[in-house]
């Protein structure tokens, strides 16, 4: 008994230590939205800034977000708030125009592309669903347009995020990203389905200079796709320093985005994580994908 007393005595600390102040989640759903959120980006700006979250990236698949977050810094000081734009069929596709557009917004906090997500054709073939979609490549080569938005996105010093390609797209993004002179770039989601990129295609994403993203989402729910073990494993392989750990919540059901990334991390720790593994995961590699560093 005392032993056990002991165990918990030292452990107790140690996970107390991790805590939210600096983190900078780059996955953040909430409203206004066209599908069901569990909070908008306003309360849950104020709710990070309670827990000292650093900053916070809104994400919407079909409206852009810079003006969003700039408006949202304005109802909320004291906090980083960022958005970007998804390349899906609301907004052209892959539309460089639109991308240029965001790049013109009041404030300058529109910071990321992502390539096609729910309307990727990955993702469309995946979902087996009849209905039109954009794609980012054809017969093994980037599209056109594709090479555009990367000019603009090196231009304008954007982040690129892969979206929901395959990972044979992701790997040719990153490369043709490069050589455009895009200098941050995070392979969205990169285990989760439709992606589901292997331990080897994300060592060589690595390899190329991009940083693999791991969202809690993909833990729980009704889409649970991993378990806690399996994330470590990869994460492992891959090395902490080209990771990023995101929360991807904000859908109606799940918890909040404090919530869910306190579990993140606490499972991790479980697995035998450090606190400086997990900084480096969610506070120091997403600020420097953010340019925030």
């Amino acid at each position: 008994m005392l032993r056990l007393i002991a165990c918990v005595l030292l452990t107790a600390p140690i996970l107390a230590s991790q805590t939210l102040e600096g983190v900078v989640d780059i996955h953040v759903h909430s409203d206004p939205d066209s599908v069901p959120r569990s909070i908008d980006a306003i309360d849950i700006a104020k709710l990070a800034k309670k827990e000292r979250i650093r900053a916070l990236l809104l994400k919407n698949h079909y409206e852009p977000t810079a003006s969003l977050a700039y408006l949202a810094r304005k109802e909320v000081p004291g906090i980083e708030l960022f958005g970007g734009i998804a390349l899906n069929l609301t907004v052209g596709g892959v539309n460089p125009a639109a991308v240029d557009r965001m790049t013109r917004v009041k404030g300058g906090w529109g910071r990321v592309v992502w390539m096609p997500t729910f309307d990727a054709e990955n993702q469309v073939k995946y979902s087996k669903e009849n209905r039109s979609f954009a794609s980012v490549s054809k017969g093994g080569k980037l599209l056109p347009e594709v090479d555009e938005v990367l000019a603009i996105v090196a231009r304008n010093k954007l982040t690129l995020a892969t979206g929901h390609s395959t990972p044979e797209e992701d790997l040719m993004l990153i490369r043709a990203a490069k050589k455009a002179g895009v200098e941050r770039i995070v392979v969205t989601h990169a285990m989760l389905p439709p992606v589901r990129m292997s331990v080897a295609q994300m060592k060589e994403a690595a390899k190329l200079g991009a940083y693999l993203e791991f969202v809690y989402n993909a833990l729980i729910g009704p889409g649970k796709a991993f378990e806690i073990r399996e994330y470590a494993a990869a994460i492992r392989a891959v090395g902490p320093e080209h990771c990023i750990l995101s929360s991807d919540l904000g859908q109606a059901g799940n918890p909040l985005h404090p919530e869910g990334l306190i579990a993140f991390f606490k499972g991790l720790r479980g697995d035998g994580f450090t606190v400086s593994e997990i900084e480096r995961m969610a506070k120091i590699n997403p600020a420097k994908l953010l340019g925030l560093d």
